[in-house]
């Protein structure tokens, strides 16, 4: 089974040299182009990608709104942010809008293409400048109590039980409560019991925040390993 794609893009000359490219993967199908926001949600509507690879400055609708109401409408569909913009401003609407990952444009196309597949799975993806970002404005929330959240990041975690190291890692793969309750063999009210104990021991108001800290903490601790 093919991964079916939305491409969404206002710049002509980036809109076909990308859709050349996913046209190459053998496992990719590019359902459909669309050059503004309002498009994007319209076609996502009507053609039900498993991907949007969306831009973020485009016409009629900016790609942060699109990404919204495409969440709101179609949550099965995984919206995977392409774009130029590496600020702050950018990036967290962005990813408050549901959408499973931020990746640059200068991104090398094999890697572009691991990042489509791996979002497809359910796994966040974040290109490493982003990550950098995120860590970086995360860093004074996490000092706040230096007692319990080292200085060093990957000893934040530190302050968890190993179940629910277990739960975090699930939740960086973007995995509900019911699917990671269903892969630990619990009860879907322990996993909102540990998600809960997650956030107040982390200082995160949502598991979202705690996915996108957590995310290259994992990655680091498994290429270490």
């Amino acid at each position: 089974m093919k991964i079916k794609i939305l491409l969404v893009d206002d710049h002509q000359i980036v809109l076909k040299g990308i859709s050349f490219f996913l046209s190459m993967q053998p496992d990719f199908e590019l359902v459909g182009e669309a050059q503004n926001g309002r498009e994007a949600v319209d076609k996502a509507g009507e053609l039900q990608p498993d991907i949007v690879l969306m831009d973020l400055n485009m016409p009629v609708m900016d790609g942060i709104e699109a990404s919204a109401l495409i969440k709101e409408q179609h949550p099965h569909i995984k919206v995977l942010v392409l774009t130029s913009f590496s600020d702050q401003s950018h990036i967290v609407p962005a990813l408050h809008t549901g959408a499973i990952g931020y990746m640059l444009k200068d991104v090398e196309p094999d890697q572009l293409a691991e990042a489509i597949r791996s979002a497809y799975k359910g796994n966040i993806q974040l290109h490493p400048d982003i990550s950098r970002a995120l860590l970086s404005r995360m860093e004074p929330e996490l000092n706040v109590e230096p007692v319990r959240l080292q200085p060093n990041k990957d000893k934040a975690l530190d302050v968890l039980t190993p179940r629910e190291l277990e739960v975090l890692e699930l939740l960086t793969k973007g995995l509900s409560n019911k699917d990671i309750a269903q892969t630990l063999i619990v009860a879907e009210k322990t996993v909102k019991t540990h998600v809960s104990s997650i956030l107040s021991k982390l200082d995160f108001t949502d598991r979202t925040q705690a996915a996108l800290f957590a995310a290259p903490l994992f990655q680091n601790k498994g290429q270490m390993a």
